[in-house]
């Protein structure tokens, strides 16, 4: 008997595995099929290599104002689905997984098939079957597909990798973070694109700054937005041409495309793992957890998509040690997800962290906060002129009582990453103050977070500025500076 099996050998499976290892207990991991989990596999490593080609052809067609001349390149959509295969081996030569895994004296049981719970303390998979004293569930989770006549025609981004041409149109359903980022890949690769959502805005779990942001940048690449609506109604397929109907302001439209592509949702793995024989609860969805990802099961914990709680590689990670040390420690620690940089590559790409502006006013009217904002243009970055990328904004949001920054929603060139800076700094409790007098680089893209700091420092009254800033005269203009018109002597 093992001290601890995990069932699934994703990002969450392997880190647990891992981490209980590092612990001192004999552990078996079980995945059903290939190591590294939807992520490595078919899901956010292999987006980005199309998200990567839809770069390179968006940054050719800037190619004359720098002086080069190129033929414009005709995209292979065949040689670049094998470039993501290719990409998928090299991400998994490169983590060796399975030798890592053995190594650390991990008993590994991969491309086994599903495992199923026989009872609290056994699991069956492949004609054979392991004991434990705990277990932790890790098993992600899958696309969910619409309930309506004619779905079986519709994609899921899983389908992507099996298309062997690119679709001269496509309508994806779902304007979330996984919809947002294929449809802005096909545009660039010169579909004619529709989005269709229920929701009244582009991804409405981030700030609105975002949301607007990104549907204008959209709509200027000629990316049809449809919000709002009551649902879809149904899918016929004639030839080659794909019709959706759906409801909106009461009526029934209609939409022709060659492909539609579902993205509405994310379900955690349940079926197949028989919880039930095991005493584990779930929401119909996925597997209910406490704070400290333990189920309903008291020795049993789940960590990952499979929890429906941030479904996110660096969330499943967090929630892996997590439960690994409840599980074998019983230590009793909780994983709030308080501090989760986060965003899509889209582009313009989309990054953020924190409260959004709509949270922290709700905060605001329950006594708990007391939220100031500012935001910066890209188009007031010496960067973004340099670049040509001058599109997009940052919004900054801190806490007038405690100084603190308590947001940050950028969009634009490298948002993804500049968001990262505010994540460590709000871990590290830092101060709007302390942002702004922070020497940033010059020209980047991550200057653009000084200036939302300064205008915010400036709006509290509490600023020091450097004899070097003094020095510029109220008459200069500076990239550290939104416009001469905004300017204020401290």
């Amino acid at each position: 008997m093992f001290d601890v099996i995990v069932i699934g050998g994703g990002p969450a499976g392997v880190t647990a595995a891992l981490r209980a290892r590092e612990l001192g207990a004999t552990v078996a991991l079980v995945e059903r099929g290939n190591l590294g989990g939807t992520c490595t596999n078919d899901g956010c490593a292999p987006t980005r290599v199309l998200a990567k080609a839809a770069r390179l052809r968006r940054d050719i067609e800037q190619f004359s104002d720098y002086g080069l001349s190129v033929t414009p390149p005709e995209l292979d959509f065949g040689r670049l689905l094998q470039r993501t295969q290719q990409v998928i081996y090299q991400i998994h030569e490169k983590k060796q997984l399975l030798g890592h895994l053995e190594s650390s004296g991990v008993s590994v049981h991969a491309g086994v098939g599903e495992a199923r719970f026989m009872d609290a303390n056994t699991i069956a998979f492949g004609g054979q079957s392991l004991q434990a004293r705990r277990f932790i569930l890790c098993a992600g989770g899958r696309a969910r597909r619409l309930d309506f006549p004619g779905a079986e025609h519709a994609l899921t981004h899983t389908d992507v990798w099996t298309l062997t041409r690119l679709p001269r149109s496509i309508i994806v359903v779902g304007g979330a973070a996984t919809g947002c980022q294929l449809a802005s890949i096909f545009a660039a690769f010169g579909a004619k694109v529709t989005i269709l959502d229920l929701a009244p805005r582009l991804v409405p779990g981030e700030d609105a700054l975002v949301s607007r942001a990104l549907a204008e940048a959209f709509t200027r690449r000629g990316i049809q937005l449809v919000t709002g609506i009551q649902g879809v109604e149904r899918i016929e397929r004639a030839a080659e041409t794909t019709s959706l109907y759906f409801k909106l302001d009461g009526g029934l439209h209609r939409l022709d495309a060659e492909a539609v592509l579902l993205s509405t949702g994310w379900l955690g793995n349940l079926a197949a793992l028989n919880l039930p024989a095991a005493g584990v609860e779930t929401d119909g969805r996925y597997v209910r957890v406490n704070d400290q990802l333990r189920t309903s099961a008291p020795h049993i914990y789940a960590a990952g998509d499979i929890t429906g709680r941030m479904m996110l590689v660096q969330s499943a990670s967090s929630e892996a040690r997590v439960a690994a040390e409840n599980a074998v420690l019983d230590s009793g620690r909780s994983d709030a997800h308080r501090i989760v940089p986060h965003g899509s590559f889209t582009d313009p790409e989309y990054g953020s962290v924190g409260l959004t502006e709509t949270a922290a006013r709700a905060a605001e009217s329950r006594g708990e906060l007391r939220p100031i904002v500012a935001e910066v243009a890209y188009a007031d970055l010496d960067r973004g002129v340099i670049d040509g990328h001058t599109e997009g904004a940052c919004k900054l949001i801190a806490d007038a009582a405690t100084h603190q920054i308590i947001g940050a929603h950028v969009l634009g060139e490298q948002a993804v990453e500049i968001v990262h800076v505010i994540a460590a700094g709000m871990l590290a409790g830092m101060t709007i103050e302390q942002l702004a007098e922070m020497e940033i680089a010059y020209p980047t893209y991550t200057a653009i977070l000084g200036l939302a700091a300064r205008r915010i420092a400036r709006d509290l009254g509490s600023v020091s500025l450097s004899p070097q800033w003094r020095a510029l005269g109220p008459a200069k203009a500076a990239e550290w500076e939104r416009r001469d018109g905004d300017r204020r002597d401290a």
